[in-house]
């Protein structure tokens, strides 16, 4: 999921981000996917943040997804 997520164009990575209930379901998704790829203890961290505050963490990563075209921590 975090590959497809980043292979997106980023007018589609930040409507799935700026849209609330998708964007939390959109960052478990991508969190947890990065996580199994890459068994980072950081990428790990994230995806249990984002599992309980997505919301939040979601805004930044729109602003963070204009910037670099990945969220943060999860450019797997």
């Amino acid at each position: 999921m975090a590959t497809w997520f980043n292979k997106q164009s980023r007018l589609v990575q930040i409507i799935l981000l700026l849209i609330p209930f998708v964007n939390w379901v959109v960052e478990i998704l991508v969190r947890w996917s990065a996580f199994l790829k890459t068994k980072s203890i950081l990428t790990l961290i994230f995806a249990i943040l984002v599992t309980f505050f997505g919301l939040a963490i979601g805004w930044v990563d729109v602003i963070w997804c204009l910037l670099f075209k990945h969220m943060i921590f999860a450019k797997a």
